[in-house]
């Protein structure tokens, strides 16, 4: 059912902004081609947010030429815009954008670009995808004409499905280059997955030809959106949640370069242990470290459509490099928020309603998770840096240790065969202090830093928008009750920050 509606102390400054941001997108999925008038001014805003600290160009986007769900103004934040640069952008950007693999602009921290995209596609792919992104632009795509004209231009030389993948990949690359991205982070768990019956590959760990010889590549598997139901059917408790590393379709061990892991004081032989908390917060952790190591060189985060795991952590990303100070310097609580999930989220097409009634909440996972990174371990206060590593660095693989069955908690089948898992979880000592989703993190200094005031700050304004409008649901009834005691709490406590303690 409806979850309830908290009473008590409104929305805040800036809420109703927010609480009409989440009723549309728990209502729609974002289209290029497909623009209301909400929406528009949804876009609108978003530039206004931006350009509060950056000056920036856009990349037109306006009938989904360069891809269906991205937004119609795709924003490239940069400190001087040079007319010549954003045109030869905006041109790699449509050559590479064909098939629906373009990398925007996301955060500029410092000189440094942060991007997204959705997987980067294999030679026997691109037809397809082409058609998938027909599918989902909500009719005629333009992209069609950009794939005829590039057979055109070699068809005397060249008329070869896997000709024309080397010359897409090659304008794949120019753009990442163009971007100074060296580093490219794979959160898929699978090297390759069947989706809307395609093959779909993380390109750029199997190319063949080592196109990608001269980028960092990263493989930080973690689960996709389905396992977040299982997060919502624990009463949206991450703690203790363990992803079943043990399926069959999970191929992808984790690879992290060896020259970033010994500042981090993290065992990653342990990663197919951790529950959903730690992994989370390890694998910001490692993406943190990465951009605050070296000045000049940016990152890719990616995932397979980039509707999920992607905007999670580029969202994640974006709140702790703000609650630093380091981006995004001018706004405020309500301001971020509404950037971060307009932006990162909606018009980058994450698909809620859908997500919603599947169960699968890993949108309101992601603020409701601002709690575990309130600490100055994740801060990127910038220290003394070492320039890169000039040369492709020594990576590390790791994959399933021996006998991990033995001390593993599955979701996916002890979550369901159990009437309470969480009351089970608590008694094996498993779920931690502030475990609940509508917990304000404990003062136990007696004050807050100004990160934390922060990032408090943003979740109480997503928790109260998100429950007057989605609201928590849960598919069973729970015996326990936890569903409403912990809306009651929230109805009780959300918005106060002084002596109420809510754990």
């Amino acid at each position: 059912g409806q979850g309830a509606e908290a009473e008590g102390p409104g929305p805040g400054p800036g809420g109703e902004e927010i609480v009409d941001l989440i009723d549309l997108f728990s209502k729609i999925q974002y289209r290029a081609k497909e623009v209301s008038p909400r929406v528009d001014a949804v876009e609108k805003r978003c530039l206004e947010l931006f350009g509060r600290d950056y000056k920036y160009s856009v990349i037109h986007n306006t009938n989904g030429e360069v891809c269906g769900h991205y937004p119609r103004q795709i924003v490239y934040l940069e400190y001087e815009c040079m007319d010549s640069q954003r045109d030869r952008l905006q041109n790699l950007c449509l050559k590479a954008g064909v098939f629906s693999d373009y990398e925007p602009l996301m955060c500029l921290f410092f000189h440094q670009h942060i991007c997204r995209s959705s997987t980067l596609a294999g030679w026997g792919e691109l037809y397809g995808r082409t058609g998938y992104n027909y599918i989902f632009s909500g009719g005629s795509d333009d992209t069609w004409t950009e794939q005829d004209e590039v057979l055109e231009e070699d068809s005397a030389a060249r008329n070869s499905e896997s000709q024309l993948f080397d010359k897409v990949r090659g304008h794949d690359i120019k753009l990442l280059r163009y971007l100074s991205v060296r580093y490219i982070c794979d959160l898929m768990v699978e090297n390759k997955k069947v989706k809307f019956g395609l093959n779909v590959t993380s390109s750029e760990k199997v190319d063949k030809a080592q196109r990608y010889a001269d980028f960092t590549l990263l493989s930080v598997p973690y689960p996709g959106c389905e396992f977040f139901k299982d997060y919502k059917d624990r009463d949206y408790m991450a703690d203790g949640l363990v992803f079943n590393w043990n399926q069959d379709y999970v191929d992808a061990p984790l690879t992290i370069p060896t020259c970033f892991t010994p500042n981090l004081n993290i065992d990653w032989t342990e990663y197919q242990s951790w529950d959903l908390v730690v992994q989370t917060q390890n694998y910001l952790k490692l993406l943190l470290h990465i951009i605050n190591s070296d000045d000049e060189s940016g990152l890719l985060v990616h995932c397979i459509s980039g509707w999920d795991r992607t905007p999670l952590f580029v969202s994640l990303l974006r709140l702790s490099l703000w609650a630093d100070g380091a981006v995004h310097a001018s706004l405020q609580p309500a301001e971020i928020l509404y950037l971060t999930i307009a932006y990162d989220w909606f018009l980058f097409g994450h698909m809620l309603p859908d997500r919603l009634s599947k169960g699968e909440e890993i949108f309101f996972f992601c603020f409701n998770f601002l709690k575990h990174i309130v600490s100055e371990k994740f801060s990127a206060i910038r220290k003394p840096r070492k320039k890169g590593p000039t040369s492709s660095p020594q990576t590390m693989v790791w994959s399933k240790p021996p006998h991990l069955e033995d001390h593993l908690y599955h979701p996916l089948g002890e979550a369901r065969s159990s009437s309470s898992s969480s009351s089970n979880q608590s008694e094996q000592g498993i779920t931690r202090a502030g475990s609940s989703p509508l917990a304000v993190p404990g003062r136990r200094c007696g004050f807050l830093s100004e990160r934390q005031a922060r990032l408090e700050a943003v979740r109480e304004l997503f928790l109260a928008a998100y429950s007057s409008t989605v609201g928590l649901k849960s598919s069973a009834p729970s015996p326990s009750g936890a569903i409403s005691g912990l809306l009651e709490q929230f109805a009780r406590g959300v918005g106060l920050r002084g002596t109420n303690n809510i754990v």
